[in-house]
């Protein structure tokens, strides 16, 4: 839900990697077009787009202090974050419609339900891309269904044709994870994964399911005093009706939020270009994703590496799309890694002893203040860390021989196949990874018309 393009100097490095098209005053524009900003367009920010942007709707005095308390310890308040530069801290922005997520379906697809060109196949999973040769090259023409529990149906082994033709090309969106287990599934990537799988090589691309990172966030816990959080709000019938009401009279309150609703960017030392620590803040605590919140008040101050080093990989197991992929993401794996995690640990604590939060008594605990040396807090690191969900880079864009596809998103060496979707980012954005997303969605649409135009 959060709206978060990341910062100038990350699409300023695709472009120096030799992405035509695809530095920060390209995609600005682009993030223009598709944006409904609620405070009206200016220079950074768009109306009449698709996708909704409005402020939060609900307030809390302990992150309202936070935000003070940051600002103590050298990160200032800003205004937002989605200006080209985003050290400082700031409310997210999110992507909502008065109180309700405004979700890429709500936004592009539901819109558009009813145009004849257009079906959507619910409960359906890709077997694999199919393809001819002619003369050498290789061209995708379609696509092969999987049989009901993800078994790969060849023609003849069905009572309808599992394949869908295309006429024009074929477009891969499934994600980090799906569109490199497709192409595997279909004989495009590193030959030795593919044949330890039982897939025939139909083409070598060794990055295919390489490059895989994501954000690391590492979850601190502090309980607070002389406040009240989103743990007791929901702790009890009475509160929990009464985020109801105020949700469905008002849309307003805890109803209409993320976990996390402050940030915050800063330097893990200053010989940093740009921030590359990222803060999620979230009025309330649990012990893991899916648990119920604890029953005393407590927040979350959750800061993750930006800028990851650490690389994993993508790899399938067998042909079968009911095989879960093998998804090693490395974390943690580099040194700067590491220094990088002690260092969000450290500077959480500064915040939180700042005395604009002394009025809350804050206690550690997690990891606990008895946890302090290099090596014990890297071993905390290890045990908080949990992912943010942004997993990019597993087709990325480029030139150099990792490469999947090129920086107008057609894989390299075969005709009439694209990716898009965050697999392409080259490196991951600083921050949240739907918007970045949207913006290589639209750009990929460009590309597939200006291909048509040039058809006729």
């Amino acid at each position: 839900m959060i709206y978060m393009r990341g910062q100038r100097a990350d699409y300023d490095h695709w472009a120096s990697l030799g992405n035509r098209g695809w530095g920060w005053d390209d995609v600005l524009p682009v993030f223009k077009r598709s944006e409904d900003y609620q405070h009206g367009a200016d220079e950074f920010h768009g109306t009449g787009g698709e996708l909704r942007v409005e402020e939060r709707r609900v307030n809390w005095e302990i992150l309202d202090a936070w935000r003070e308390a940051a600002a103590e310890c050298g990160i200032p308040k800003i205004d937002e974050f989605n200006r080209g530069d985003n050290f400082g801290n700031a409310y997210f922005q999110m992507n909502q419609r008065s109180g309700r997520r405004w979700s890429a379906t709500r936004a592009f697809l539901r819109p558009v339900l009813h145009r004849p060109n257009l079906t959507v196949m619910t409960n359906t999973e890709i077997a694999s891309i199919t393809f001819e040769q002619s003369d050498g090259t290789l061209r995708a023409t379609g696509v092969r269904m999987a049989e009901e529990g993800g078994q790969t149906p060849f023609p003849g082994e069905m009572g309808s044709d599992p394949i869908i033709s295309a006429r024009r090309e074929v477009v891969l969106a499934a994600g980090s994870i799906g569109s490199p287990s497709i192409l595997q599934r279909s004989g495009i990537g590193p030959g030795d994964a593919l044949i330890a799988a039982g897939v025939p090589v139909r083409r070598e691309l060794p990055g295919v399911g390489e490059n895989l990172h994501d954000h690391l966030q590492i979850r601190t816990v502090y309980g607070v005093s002389n406040t009240v959080t989103l743990n007791r709000r929901a702790r009890t019938l009475f509160g929990k009706v009464a985020m109801a009401l105020e949700y469905f009279l008002y849309h307003t309150g805890p109803m209409t939020m993320p976990p996390s609703q402050l940030g915050a960017f800063a330097k893990s030392d200053p010989e940093r270009q740009t921030p590359n620590m990222e803060w999620h803040v979230q009025p309330l605590s649990l012990d893991k994703f899916g648990d119920p919140l604890h029953r005393y008040d407590a927040i979350t101050p959750s800061v993750c590496n930006l800028k990851p080093t650490s690389r994993g990989s993508i790899r399938i197991r067998s042909p079968h799309a009911a095989d879960a992929p093998v998804i090693a993401l490395n974390y943690l794996s580099t040194d700067s890694d590491c220094d990088v995690a002690v260092s969000g640990l450290r500077k959480t604590r500064e915040i939180m002893a700042a005395s604009a939060l002394a009025r809350f008594a804050p206690q550690e605990l997690k990891p606990g203040p008895e946890i302090d040396t290099e090596d014990a807090l890297l071993d905390a690191a290890r045990n908080l860390g949990t992912t943010i969900f942004h997993p990019v880079g597993t087709c990325k864009m480029g030139s150099d021989s990792g490469a999947v596809v090129d920086d107008r998103l057609r894989v390299h060496g075969i005709d009439a196949l694209r990716v898009v979707d965050a697999s392409v980012m080259p490196e991951i954005t600083s921050g949240n990874t739907n918007a970045p997303t949207v913006m290589i969605a639209e750009k990929g649409a460009e590309f597939i018309l200006e291909s048509r135009r040039g058809e006729r």
